[in-house]
């Protein structure tokens, strides 16, 4: 027997197993691991839980724990989003992921001019922390994994989500769950900016050295290819362009002195399983191995949890049709599997009314009962890596894991040895935008010739469709976020506010850390648009160049 087959029967043997035993539906005897008959397991593949964790980053697999079930959830007023919320957490899910309305991604109260029509539409309207204590509303923050998906203000939604705890009296070193908190991404592919990069940088790391002190459970950056990948990304580039803004923001990290070890463990990853269903499986491995080498290799990490990536996982959003919107629940179905089989930490599974509107409640119970069916009933979780030794798999793996390699040399290049310096430049020259509009125009090229199918759209249509009935936003909801925020500022100590937010613009003027400032103006009820503009009057707005 070899030293990592040991080693990884004794990682196994200590861990503990959800079930007794795991069978097939004819009541055979289901090993943890394949394994090949004769010869050594080549060390890219290695075994589960050991460098370089092409396998997965535990040695139980899902055999262990299961993945976190997700549902992306977030609607209209905090009151009608808490009680879907409730709903989820009462139908099996593990823990729980916010959606914002457009005015809150952007950095905007409820109120202001150019929120008008906006809010609640495609996510909760959350302007102050009173708004984020009333979301949560018999909800324990100690019991709940909580995910945020906001980018330009993320500090300030995590110090609303801060203060709620506090006002339920949960201790902030008991709160477990992610902010997205990607920006780098954002200048790449979903444009909802607010500063410039450096002052984003800058917020992004005062947040990680911040967690590190308070709250050392959270998952402080989720680094997130989803959005590089809707936009238009082949796999090879959501893989590259991802992992070299997590590369970038480890950079940034080291720059300020901290060190890899102590706060890349709480970095996540955000991936999109599309509809290739090998592809993707591929995709995910590689991105285990590529973080694995580098963290160890050129960042210098020592520790196991540096060395180890774990990852989110939500359906594509661009694979779902408006055209026979019930084929959407097979293409969700395929694409979560295959994030299963790709190990996935934590997984969203998009309902199929997706494309039209935030979902029902009825269509998101169906997309969280997809997970439940191959978690419970297909047998996939109770080996781990299944696909692992698979000639195409591997081949499949290896492939992409060249592909990204490349892109990262080219990166690299751009800023002269450092990949947070040449992410920077790719963003200021449009290379990455360029990228992602070349491989979107290739995509719809190969659509409108027939050479690529999509079923429903371009082969197998019908004329005679019925409406789907969707999700719709009443205009109240907007009104009533303007009544709310008019009685929060009837109600709070504006002198208190004043104080807060100037505290915060001289603190941002210097090298303060942020996060203490942001907090105390969150405390004092200042809103989400007085606490950003107050940091704008320092840092400026910015605007993308223009493209020739």
């Amino acid at each position: 027997m070899t030293d990592g087959r040991q080693e990884w029967e004794e990682a196994y043997a200590a861990g503990s197993e959800r079930r007794e035993s795991f069978q097939t539906l004819s009541f055979e005897d289901v090993p943890p691991l394949g394994l090949p008959a004769d010869g050594e397991v080549p060390a890219t593949i290695a075994y589960p839980g050991q460098f370089p964790f092409t396998r997965g980053v535990h040695a139980t697999g899902y055999r262990g724990r299961l993945w976190t079930m997700r549902q992306f959830a977030g609607f209209a007023s905090v009151a009608e989003t808490n009680e879907r919320f409730r709903h989820l957490l009462d139908a099996g899910q593990g823990g729980l992921s916010v959606a914002f309305d457009m005015p809150t991604l952007m950095g905007l109260d409820g109120d202001d001019p150019m929120a008008l029509g906006e809010v609640g539409h495609c996510g909760v309207a959350v302007s102050s922390a009173e708004d984020m204590v009333d979301l949560f509303d018999r909800i324990p923050l100690s019991d709940v994994s909580v995910s945020m998906t906001i980018n330009g203000p993320a500090e300030v939604l995590f110090a609303f989500l801060l203060v709620a705890a506090e006002e339920q009296g949960v201790d902030w070193k008991q709160l477990r769950g992610t902010l997205q908190n990607d920006i780098l991404k954002e200048y790449i592919a979903q444009k909802e900016w607010i500063y410039p990069p450096e002052p984003h940088l800058r917020l992004i790391v005062d947040m990680i050295d911040f967690c590190g002190r308070e709250v050392p459970e959270w998952n402080t950056i989720s680094i997130s290819g989803y959005h590089i990948r809707e936009a238009g990304a082949t796999a090879a580039q959501e893989l590259a362009f991802t992992l070299a803004d997590g590369f970038a923001y480890v950079e940034a990290c080291m720059r300020r002195g901290l060190d890899v070890d102590e706060f890349v463990p709480r970095l996540s990853f955000f991936f999109d399983a599309h509809i290739d269903f090998f592809e993707e499986i591929g995709k995910f491995r590689a991105a285990r191995r590529i973080w694995a080498r580098w963290m160890r290799d050129r960042y210098g990490a020592k520790s196991d949890r540096s060395l180890k990536l774990r990852f989110h996982t939500q359906t594509a959003g661009v694979s779902l049709t408006a055209q026979q919107p019930e084929n959407n629940i097979v293409r969700t179905a395929v694409e979560a599997l295959a994030a299963v089989l790709g190990g996935t930490q934590s997984l969203h599974t998009n309902a199929m009314d997706e494309v039209f509107a935030l979902p029902t409640a009825e269509n998101a119970e169906i997309a969280l009962r997809t997970q439940q069916i191959i978690a419970e009933e297909t047998g996939v979780a109770a080996t781990i890596d299944p696909l692992g030794g698979s000639w195409f798999v591997e081949e499949m793996t290896d492939r992409i894991e060249a592909k990204a390699e490349d892109i990262f040399a080219a990166i690299d290049r751009m800023g002269s040895g450092s990949m947070l310096d040449g992410v920077l430049h790719g963003i200021d020259e449009g290379w990455f935008q360029s990228a992602l509009a070349d491989s979107a125009y290739e995509f719809e090229k190969a659509l409108n010739s027939g050479d690529r199918t999509i079923v429903g759209v371009n082969k197998y249509v019908k004329d005679d469709e019925a409406p789907l009935d969707i999700l719709r936003i009443s205009a109240e909801v907007e009104a009533g976020q303007r009544a709310r925020l008019a009685r929060l500022r009837g109600e709070r100590r504006q002198d208190e506010v004043d104080v807060a937010l100037e505290d915060l613009r001289h603190g941002a003027q210097g090298d303060a850390n942020l996060m203490e400032l942001i907090v105390a103006a969150a405390r004092v009820r200042a809103t989400l648009g007085e606490i950003v503009g107050a940091m704008k009057d320092v840092f400026g707005g910015y605007r993308e160049p223009p493209r020739v």
